[in-house]
C-alpha cells in the first residue's frame, strides 16, 4: 500500500516535469524496474521504490538498473531514513499526493543501440497495456 502511494506521487513528479511513465516495466535484464520515465528529450529514468529499511537491505540488483537508464533514482516515503540510500543515486519522497526531488542523479548516458532497446520496450509496454484497457480479451491472448 506504501509502495503504490509513493508510485503515485512519484508518477505525479514525473509527469510534471514533462516524463511520460510505465510502471513495472520488464527490463533486458530480466528485472523489472518499478517506474520507468521518458522525458522530453528522451531521457531515461529509472526510479526504484523502497517501503522500507529492510526493503532496500533486502535488493541488491537496483546496481543493474543503471544499464537501462539514463539516471537512476530511489523513492520512498517520510518514515524510512533517507541516510540508508546511496549518495551516487538520485532521492525523491514521496506519498499518494506527490513528491519532491531531494537529490538529482548524476547522469551516465545510454549507449545508442541500449537507449532504441529501451525506447522499443517502452513504447511496447503502454500500447499493449492502452490496448489492454479497451480491449481486456485480446491482453489475455498470447502472441
Amino acid at each position: 500500500e506504501r509502495a503504490l502511494a509513493v508510485q503515485r506521487g512519484v508518477g505525479r513528479l514525473l509527469r510534471a516535469r514533462g516524463f511520460a511513465v510505465v510502471a513495472e516495466l520488464p527490463l533486458a535484464t530480466g528485472r523489472r524496474a518499478d517506474i520507468v520515465g521518458l522525458g522530453p528529450a528522451g531521457d531515461l529514468w529509472i526510479v526504484e521504490i523502497k517501503s522500507s529499511v529492510e526493503d532496500f537491505r533486502a535488493d541488491h540488483k537496483w546496481p543493474d538498473y543503471r544499464l537501462s537508464c539514463d539516471r537512476l533514482f530511489f523513492a520512498t516515503h517520510a518514515d524510512v531514513p533517507l541516510d540508508i540510500f546511496p549518495e551516487d543515486a538520485g532521492m525523491i519522497l514521496a506519498d499518494g499526493y506527490g513528491a519532491e526531488l531531494l537529490r538529482e542523479a548524476p547522469e551516465h548516458r545510454l549507449a545508442a543501440a541500449t537507449r532504441k532497446a529501451m525506447l522499443v520496450r517502452f513504447a511496447q509496454a503502454a500500447a499493449y497495456r492502452l490496448h489492454g484497457l479497451v480491449d481486456p480479451e485480446a491482453a489475455r491472448q498470447a502472441f
